[in-house]
C-alpha cells in the first residue's frame, strides 16, 4: 500500500516509490527495480548511472526512467547534499595561512592611515606655499583641483581625501572571495574542500600516497582462480573458504562468497571465526579447522603451503590477490581474486607525475601484487605488506622526507592516515569515517578529479596573491595621490569602490580557468 507523506515525515528504513522524471527524495538503497539516475547535480557526471538492486542513490537526483523502490538510509542534515553544503560554509568560513598574515597587515593599515591623514592636515598647514605649488600644478589639468581655497580648508578636504580613498576592504575580501569561488568551482565538479588551508596545502604537495582497493582499483573484486590440490574437487575447495568468509567484512570475502553462490554451492556458517590482521582469517566449519589467508598464516598454523609456492608467485604477478585455503591438517588450494583497475588511475597518475608529484601506493597487499598493480599504473614507490594501523606511521615517514604528503584513500583503515597526512583527500564512494576524517572528499570516485583540485588550488592560490598585489598596488598610488591634494573625496569615494569591485571580479575570473586535465 502506497501513502504519499511530506518529505520531512520520512525516517530511516521507509521505502519510496520513484517515478520516472521525479526527484529522488532522499539518500536510500535501491530495494527493487532498475533505472538510470542524473546525478550530474551531486558529481558533475553529465551521463545518467545505471541503479539496480543494492546500488546507492542521492536525494535530489533525478530518477530518469524505470520506477524504483527506495528504502531510506539518511534524512535531514545527514544526507549527502547536507554534508555538500556543510563542507562548502565550512571552506569559505576558514582562513587560510596567507589571509592570517593579510589579516595582521591590515591591523597596522588603519593606524598608518590616521597617522598619515593627520600628517596631511598639519603640512598642509605648516606648509601652505609648497602645497599651494603642487595643486597650481594639478589644477592645470584636474579641473577638481582648486588651489584658491584656504589653507585650512584645503587641509580639510585633502585629510578627508587620504581617509576616503584609503581601502582596507580590498585586502580583506582577497582571500575570501577567491575562495568561495574556486570552492564553488570543485563542488560544481564533484570536488568538496572541507577547509581552506587544505587549498594552501594542495597546490604544494610534493607526494601523493595512494592506498589500493576502491582508491587505484574499483573497489568489487571478482573470484578469478580455484587451484585445487590433487584429488580435491573446485567445489570443495571454494565452500570452505565460502563458509569461513562468510562471517567478514572484507571486500575479498564478499568476491569469495558471491562466487560460491553463483555456483550453488552451500554455505554453512562458522562456528568460530578469527580475523588475524594482516593475514587472513581462520576459524572452525563442520568441525574442521579452516584457515584462509597468506602463507604466513598457514605456516604458523603448521601447514605446509611451499607446494603452492609458483602458483602463488604466477598469480601475484598477474596483479592478483592469491590466498591460500586449509581445512584440518591439508592445504586445499588456492583462490585468486582481482580487483579491476579503474580506468582513469593510470592517466590521473601519470598527469601527477608530469606536474612534479611524486606518487607512493601504501597497501596491505602482498609485495608482488602490489607491484604489479603499481607498474600498470605508473606508481613510482610501493610500500606493500602494511598492516592497517602501520599506513599512519608510513605517511609519517614520508612526510620526513617529502614534507608536504597527501594521502588517498576509502575504507575505515585509512582514517587515521588521512588525519596524519598534511591534506587528506577521500575517495567519495568509500565509507563515511574516510570522508569525516579528509579535507578533501572527490565525490566521483575518480582520481582525475584528484589532479582537478590540484590545478584549482594553484588557480584559487594565484588568485588569491593577484587580489593582494592590486590591492596594495591601489593603496600605494592612490594615497601618496590624495596626500599632495590631488584627489577630492567624491572620486576617493568611486576609486574606493573600484578597488574592492575589481577583486571581487578578479576572483569571479577563476570561472574561466580551465582546471580539469585533458586526456590526449
Amino acid at each position: 500500500e502506497e501513502t504519499q507523506i511530506d518529505v520531512k515525515e520520512l525516517t530511516a528504513g521507509d521505502v519510496m516509490v520513484v517515478r520516472p522524471g521525479e526527484k529522488i527524495p532522499t539518500d536510500g538503497v535501491v530495494v527493487s527495480g532498475r533505472s538510470f539516475i542524473d546525478e550530474s547535480m551531486a558529481t558533475g557526471e553529465p551521463v545518467p548511472v545505471e541503479k539496480t538492486e543494492g546500488d546507492e542513490v542521492i536525494g535530489a537526483t533525478v530518477n530518469a526512467q524505470g520506477v524504483l523502490r527506495v528504502r531510506v538510509t539518511k534524512v535531514g542534515k545527514d544526507t549527502f547534499l547536507a554534508n555538500v553544503i556543510k563542507m562548502v560554509e565550512e571552506c569559505q568560513g576558514t582562513k587560510v595561512p596567507i589571509q592570517e598574515f593579510a589579516d595582521r597587515v591590515t591591523g597596522y593599515f588603519v593606524p598608518i592611515i590616521l597617522a598619515l591623514t593627520a600628517l596631511t592636515f598639519v603640512s598642509f598647514n605648516l606648509f601652505p606655499a609648497f602645497h599651494a605649488g603642487i595643486m597650481e600644478w594639478g589644477a592645470s589639468f584636474l579641473p577638481w583641483v582648486n588651489p584658491n581655497l584656504s589653507p585650512l580648508t584645503l587641509a580639510f578636504i585633502t585629510a578627508t581625501a587620504v581617509l576616503v580613498i584609503a581601502c582596507p576592504c580590498a585586502l580583506g575580501l582577497g582571500t575570501p572571495t577567491a575562495l568561495m569561488v574556486g570552492s564553488g568551482i570543485g563542488a560544481e565538479k564533484g570536488i568538496l574542500i572541507r577547509n581552506g588551508e587544505a587549498v594552501q596545502t594542495l597546490m604544494d604537495i610534493e607526494v601523493v600516497a595512494f592506498d589500493k582497493t576502491g582508491t587505484i582499483t574499483v573497489g568489487k573484486p571478482s573470484l578469478t582462480d580455484l587451484i585445487a590440490a590433487d584429488g580435491i574437487d573446485d567445489d570443495e575447495l571454494l565452500a570452505a573458504a565460502a563458509s569461513l568468509e562468510n562471517s567478514s567484512e572484507h571486500p575479498l570475502a564478499s568476491a569469495i562468497v558471491a562466487a560460491a553462490k553463483e555456483r550453488g554451492i552451500s554455505i554453512t556458517d562458522p562456528a568460530e571465526f578469527h580475523a588475524v590482521t594482516g593475514q587472513g582469517v581462520r576459524g572452525t566449519v563442520d568441525g574442521n579447522t579452516v584457515l584462509v589467508g597468506s602463507r604466513r598464516l598457514l605456516s604458523e598454523a603448521g601447514r605446509d603451503p611451499s607446494a603452492f609456492e609458483q602458483k602463488l608467485v604466477e598469480l601475484e604477478d598477474q596483479a592478483k590477490t592469491a590466498m591460500l585455503v586449509a581445512k584440518g591438517d591439508r592445504v586445499l588450494g588456492i583462490l585468486a581474486v582481482s580487483d579491476p583497475i579503474k580506468d582513469d588511475s593510470a592517466f590521473a597518475i601519470a598527469e601527477l607525475e608530469r606536474m612534479g608529484i611524486r606518487t607512493a601506493m601504501i597497501t596491505g597487499d602482498n609485495e608482488r601484487t602490489a607491484n604489479a598493480i603499481a607498474k600498470t599504473v605508473g606508481i613510482s614507490h610501493v610500500i606493500a605488506g602494511v598492516l592497517p594501523d602501520g599506513k599512519v606511521d608510513e605517511v609519517r615517514r614520508l612526510q620526513e622526507q617529502y614534507a608536504l604528503v597527501a594521502m588517498v584513500g576509502d575504507g575505515i583503515n585509512d582514517a587515521p592516515a588521512l588525519k596524519q597526512a598534511n591534506v587528506g583527500i577521500a575517495i567519495g564512494t568509500g565509507t563515511d569515517i574516510a570522508i569525516e576524517a579528509a579535507d578533501v572528499t572527490l565525490v566521483r570516485g575518480e582520481l582525475t578529479s584528484l589532479v582537478t583540485a590540484i590545478n584549482l588550488s594553484r588557480a584559487t592560490f594565484r588568485k588569491i596573491k593577484e587580489n593582494y598585489f592590486w590591492a596594495w598596488a591601489y593603496n600605494v598610488v592612490a594615497v601618496p595621490i590624495a596626500m599632495f591634494g590631488l584627489l577630492h573625496p567624491m572620486i576617493g569615494a568611486a576609486a574606493m569602490s573600484m578597488s574592492s569591485l575589481n577583486v571581487v571580479y578578479n576572483s569571479l575570473r577563476l570561472k574561466r580557468v580551465k582546471v580539469e586535465p585533458e586526456k590526449n
